[in-house]
């Protein structure tokens, strides 16, 4: 439940603070009330997220001055000046024994602002995390390219982070990843892994993939693909047999294709459509929703697509849009689309039909899917 007032972020632990970084007291308020999110903004009091929602904080409105001086506790030198010179930066803060924050620091309208996600220190399995069973296939792949899509904090590195942990329980295998900045830490069970963070292991994405086959990987995570020479990267270790996990801004798994070839030039697009239909194996798509059942904050719906040989048809013959009747076809297979999943969380008691709606690509299709009525015979396939 959102808090009716206020919260007071004020340190309940002071005999802690010693030299610690000040941010440090807004990272413990975010554990203690099971938040998910900060914002610091100059001119106003900070902001947590908490089920979904903005809640203030109590105290005084914050100043620039404040938040870059605490900004500043945290930063290293090579970070400041990168902030200063590009006017935004990524870093990661953990508290000893607690969670992870991942932290970006930028610049908006001549002052500093800090969003921040903490990353809870215990990677949920599948279950906890209320994912389809399907994924947990994605975890037995050997080889071939695994794509989670989304908007920013609809769970994606968290789904990596349930898929790896699995991985680490039940494979022996070397696994390496790539991040900007960190955000699960892993320790060594059955797998060994080594991660990289952008910014201190190395200085940028292309030198970190550049090196990367050298490492004797069996499985890659690159934490974002976020241009022609990571997902080319991606794409040449896929093609080599390893298997490459990535996410991407997306909305659906058919855009998700669009998505990457926007990346390449004109003369060069046909070439990757075929590389993609040779080496992608999934296309997983979350978005995040509030959460009706007690003791859940938010639930995933998920549309999945597995490359079967249809699928791969499809890519290869640039009929992209065409996908979503590929997964509405082959849910026997463990496929589904957004509205079947949301359906399911209609039916289970997760999500309120409104949210549902709200979320639905097709809102009139997921109605009469609720009342039982087929949308391919309503020809509301699209």
């Amino acid at each position: 439940m959102v808090p009716e007032q206020p919260i007071d972020v004020h340190d309940q632990h002071p005999e802690r603070h010693g030299k610690e970084p000040r941010l440090h007291k807004y990272f413990r308020a975010l554990v203690n009330q099971k938040a998910s999110d900060l914002h610091l903004k100059a001119g106003s009091v900070p902001h947590i997220r908490h089920r979904t929602k903005i809640v203030p904080v109590k105290g005084a409105p914050l100043t620039g001055e404040d938040i870059f001086d605490m900004c500043k506790e945290i930063l290293s030198e090579v970070q400041l000046k990168f902030l200063l010179d590009n006017g935004a930066v990524d870093v990661a803060e953990e508290l000893e024994g607690s969670d992870r924050f991942r932290i970006n620091i930028f610049r908006q309208r001549g002052e500093h602002s800090v969003a921040v996600r903490r990353v809870t220190r215990i990677i949920p399995n599948f279950e906890q995390l209320h994912l389809p069973p399907t994924i947990s296939r994605m975890a037995e792949y050997h080889a071939g390219l695994v794509l989670l899509a989304g908007i920013t904090g609809s769970g994606k590195s968290t789904t990596i982070a349930s898929i790896l942990e699995y991985i680490n329980n039940t494979r022996a295998a070397h696994i390496v990843t790539v991040e900007d900045p960190i955000e699960y830490l892993y320790t060594d069970k059955k797998a060994l892994i080594n991660q990289r963070e952008i910014g201190i292991d190395v200085p940028d994405f292309k030198n970190a993939l550049k090196y990367l086959m050298r490492q004797d990987p069996d499985i890659v995570l690159i934490g974002e693909m976020r241009d022609l020479e990571t997902f080319q990267a991606a794409v040449g270790a896929a093609e080599t047999g390893h298997l490459v996990f990535g996410t991407i801004h997306s909305s659906t798994a058919s855009s998700t294709i669009g998505r990457i070839l926007d990346l390449y030039p004109p003369e060069s697009r046909e070439l990757a459509r075929q590389s993609l239909a040779f080496n992608l194996r999934a296309i997983v798509v979350q978005k995040l929703l509030p959460c009706i059942k007690p003791g859940v904050d938010r639930v995933p719906a998920v549309e999945i697509l597995l490359c079967n040989p249809s699928a791969r048809q499809m890519i290869s013959e640039g009929r992209d849009q065409e996908l979503v009747d590929i997964i509405r076809g082959c849910q026997m297979e463990g496929m589904q689309d957004f509205n079947t999943s949301l359906h399911r969380l209609i039916e289970t008691d997760f999500v309120d039909p409104k949210v549902a709606y709200d979320a639905s690509p097709n809102a009139d299709e997921l109605r009469m899917i609720l009342k039982g009525i087929s949308a391919s015979r309503s020809g509301l396939m699209r």
